[in-house]
């Protein structure tokens, strides 16, 4: 596993974190692969509205972080399994405060408009994923 440094100084350490997660789709595939390993087609199901390009491109940048591991199998036809490295279970460990945040933030927001919130919906890195199961939307806010 090699990481990459990116160039450019970096105002704080949110700043140097934002610059490896940045983006709509990066903390979601965190997400999906936060309970378990994913082939890319499940990923790609799990992270809905995500492209394949988009989904690939993130992958190769956060394997060059050393956030996820791809691991290729000389099958045929080749089987591709996506986890994360113990830095990316750090980081979906930072980000589960976060998440908390953000369920709560959601479950105000929801309130405050009458609109009904299960307790068990899921938000957030710190949620837990099923690469099967796809993200919950509460209240037409999106998942995340």
């Amino acid at each position: 596993m090699r990481i990459v440094r990116r160039p450019g100084a970096f105002v704080c350490g949110i700043d140097a974190a934002m610059d490896v997660i940045g983006g709509k789709w990066k903390v979601l595939i965190l997400w999906a692969l936060n309970e378990r390993t994913c082939r890319f087609g499940e990923l790609r199901r799990a992270v809905t509205g995500v492209t394949e390009k988009v989904l690939s491109s993130h992958l190769k940048e956060l394997e060059d972080d050393g956030i996820v591991h791809r691991e290729v199998y000389a099958e045929v036809p080749p089987r591709v399994e996506y986890s994360l490295t113990p830095l990316g279970l750090s980081l979906n460990a930072a980000l589960e405060p976060l998440g908390l945040w953000g369920r709560e933030h959601i479950y105000r927001g929801a309130e405050e408009a009458g609109v009904g919130v299960d307790a068990g919906v899921g938000v957030g890195a710190g949620a837990g994923a099923d690469c099967e199961t796809e993200p919950q939307v509460v209240a037409g806010l999106g998942h995340g």
